[in-house]
């Protein structure tokens, strides 16, 4: 079978990892790097290749005629850079969030439809061994679920300049919330119905319409609730900042990352995709209102690290591709949770609950 020509636009973290993958993997071949900055000639040197190199998107889809396009740039791009991709006939692999608003997302997915050809959104976790698994767990709980979920990020240096990079067009609740919001919807059934969220900005860095610490809350329909907090800067705490919880009436299930939680670098990817072990809590009591069963964990052999988990991503791009798989039900989970994510960021700013 003929390999599928990719053409990868933003070589940064994510970019750099998804051109890694499509490197190594037999089913793709890269016919461009395209950036604005020096990053695709560090791709090129750490894969030590010779692929061609573009500062210019447009041109680059002109000369290279791809099957493919992946996109890793920032969000303010994505819509359009997808939409021109539909539109020379390729598919597409596009990082979260979809679009920098919902509105856009719609006309993403619609041109999808509408070209015949893939769209798979960069939800990682979605490929997480550990996160199935936890997910799984989660929903044997019973109703409602309480969702208790976190990832701050104590950024400075390079990272620092990508968070504020990010925060000229979305907040961190936005950008990153989307992640744990499509996990709390995966463990319910329930359609949410409201969300209240606060903000603060903490830095000057920032754009004074921004904000980069968010904590957002979640109603949903059959009583479940759920919380998610995000901060971005070089002034935010390392104490706790990865909190992956789920209780129901049967009991809980927490992923505990207690090697990545103490490395004080919660800026790292690879820290953000660690679970090292689930901690499964039953509820059941007996007469004297003592637990029946001790806690249980669950160590999973299969712990795929940062590069490993892009790399399952772009298996299954292929296989989308190859396979002509349904693609409906991803792209409409990537539309809700970006809805969602963008109803607590309205939150913020007018101090309101939204209702949906």
């Amino acid at each position: 079978m003929a390999k599928i020509r990719i053409l990868v636009v933003g070589c940064g973290n994510m970019g750099a990892s998804h051109a890694t993958a499509y490197h190594r993997l037999d089913g793709f071949e890269i016919v461009g790097l395209v950036s604005r900055g020096d990053s695709k000639i560090k791709v090129n040197e750490r894969l030590d290749a010779d692929y061609p190199l573009f500062d210019n998107y447009s041109v680059a889809l002109e000369q290279t005629k791809p099957d493919a396009v992946c996109i890793s740039t920032y969000p303010d791009t994505h819509e359009r850079y997808a939409l021109m991709a539909f539109e020379r006939g390729a598919h597409v692999f596009i990082e979260k969030p979809i679009a920098d608003s919902v509105l856009g997302a719609e006309r993403v997915v619609q041109a999808a439809k509408n070209s015949g050809k893939k769209l798979v959104v960069g939800y990682i976790l979605r490929y997480h061994p550990s996160w199935i698994k936890f997910i799984e767990i989660g929903q044997s709980l019973g109703t409602p679920l309480v969702f208790r979920m976190n990832l701050n990020q104590q950024s400075h240096g390079y990272m620092w300049d990508v968070h504020r990079n990010l925060m000229n067009s979305l907040s961190p609740i936005v950008d990153c919330g989307v992640h744990y919001i499509d996990v709390m919807c995966q463990m319910t059934v329930a359609k949410p119905t409201q969300v209240y969220a606060i903000g603060a900005r903490l830095t000057e860095d920032i754009p004074v319409s921004n904000y980069n610490y968010g904590q957002l809350q979640i109603r949903f329909d059959d009583g479940s609730v759920g919380w998610y907090e995000a901060g971005w800067g070089p002034m935010i705490s390392e104490t706790a900042f990865f909190v992956k919880d789920v209780i129901g009436p049967r009991g809980s299930v927490s992923i505990v990352a207690n090697n990545a939680a103490s490395t004080g670098n919660s800026d790292s990817v690879e820290a953000h995709s660690k679970t090292e072990s689930l901690r499964v809590h039953y509820a059941d009591i007996d007469e004297t209102n003592n637990f029946i069963q001790n806690d249980q964990w669950i160590d999973l052999s299969d712990e795929p690290d940062h590069q490993e988990l892009c790399t399952r991503e772009q298996q299954f791009f292929l296989r989308a591709i190859t396979e002509d798989l349904n693609l409906s039900k991803s792209m409409q989970d990537a539309i809700n949770s970006l809805r969602i994510a963008f109803a607590c960021d309205e939150s913020v700013r007018s101090g309101e609950v939204v209702k949906l």
